[in-house]
């Protein structure tokens, strides 16, 4: 494996966690941790017991070889990458990693600001229960990746579809209805413009999920909240979050509704001094968002990914692991004692 870490800077660079979002979700992924690593088990369980009846289900959909046909709805995907994305933050956090940044993707936002004290795991996962219970009403839709930039896809965007992330210069995820997606996807490609289904089967960060929220604002519960006691940046904002907006529960509810800009984000913190960006949650999809960045290119960032692409041989998940712990260790830092 190649040093990932940034040259020709006398500084240290930081650390930034990043966790990704819905349609990073696989099967098993992670699961090699499972039963493994101590604090990732003891974190995926009281995730599941969290969830009463319906963490059995979650945890037999999770660890089968074959997911269940409805593994990317809301109900699966959601709950599965939070606490994935949780549990990896946290076993790292016990082996004595302190990274510098938290930033991630959509409900990886909600993984960054548990790491970051903005709530308990515990509150999130009330709070991501009754996220689910409300955008079940939502109109079945889902979102599309396109191979284009916002100015390109303005000319596309027929009533009923928005943007809904913007990951780099020149890739967006739109967001709309099926109908209306199915229609736009067939324009696209009908104008030669490379896109594809993401996995998702609901139209997250589209106008519609405000109006659910508010339909049924009085379904969620608003436990404490505190400011960030790490960095915290957000791709909803795409600059760090400060204090009053981390404590304010409509900045969190409101999520589902806007747009993610974590292209615009990335590119922002790796224009303020050297990092190191570490992907920790399933699959590599924001590491190869960062290798594609201008301050890869000038050496000024490297970026690590935890886990393989996607599920593989029994041991891959540990090794791997293993394997980008070693290269952490190379930066300098306090020794990492992995429970495993």
């Amino acid at each position: 494996m190649d040093d990932p870490t940034p040259h020709d800077h006398p500084l240290r660079p930081r650390v930034v966690l990043t966790f990704p979002g819905q349609g990073a979700q696989h099967a098993r992924m992670a699961a090699g941790l499972y039963g493994v690593s101590k604090s990732f088990t003891s974190t995926m369980d009281h995730a599941f017991d969290a969830f009463g009846p319906t963490g059995r289900t979650l945890r037999e959909g999770w660890l089968a070889a074959t997911p269940p046909p409805a593994f990317d709805d809301i109900s699966y995907a959601q709950p599965l990458l939070y606490s994935v994305n949780c549990a990896m933050g946290t076993m790292l956090t016990e082996a004595g990693l302190r990274p510098d940044v938290l930033l991630g993707h959509s409900v990886g936002e909600l993984a960054a600001a548990t790491l970051a004290g903005v709530f308990s795991f515990d509150c999130g996962l009330r709070y991501l229960s009754e996220y689910i219970g409300i955008y079940r009403h939502a109109p079945r839709g889902g979102m599309l990746a396109v191979a284009a930039s916002p100015r390109e896809i303005e000319a596309h965007l027929v009533p009923g579809v928005v943007i809904g992330a913007v990951n780099a210069p020149r890739q967006v995820l739109l967001s709309a209805a099926e109908e209306a997606l199915a229609n736009v996807e067939a324009a696209l490609r009908r104008a030669g413009i490379t896109c594809a289904r993401a996995r998702a089967l609901q139209p997250f960060h589209h106008p519609v999920m405000r109006d659910i929220a508010t339909a049924h604002a009085d379904s969620l519960t608003r436990p404490p909240l505190h400011p960030p006691h790490t960095t915290l940046y957000s791709a909803y904002t795409g600059q760090e979050l400060h204090d009053e907006t981390a404590t304010d529960w409509q900045f969190w509810t409101g999520q589902p509704a806007e747009p993610v800009l974590f292209g615009p984000t990335l590119e922002y913190l790796l224009s303020t001094g050297p990092h190191l960006v570490v992907e920790a949650g399933p699959g590599q999809s924001l590491t190869a968002l960062v290798r594609r960045t201008p301050a890869v290119a000038r050496g000024d960032a490297a970026a690590l990914a935890l886990l393989p692409a996607r599920a593989s041989e029994p041991d891959a998940d540990i090794e791997a692991v293993r394997a980008a712990l070693k290269q952490l260790a190379t930066l300098g830092r306090d020794p990492l004692s992995p429970d495993f």
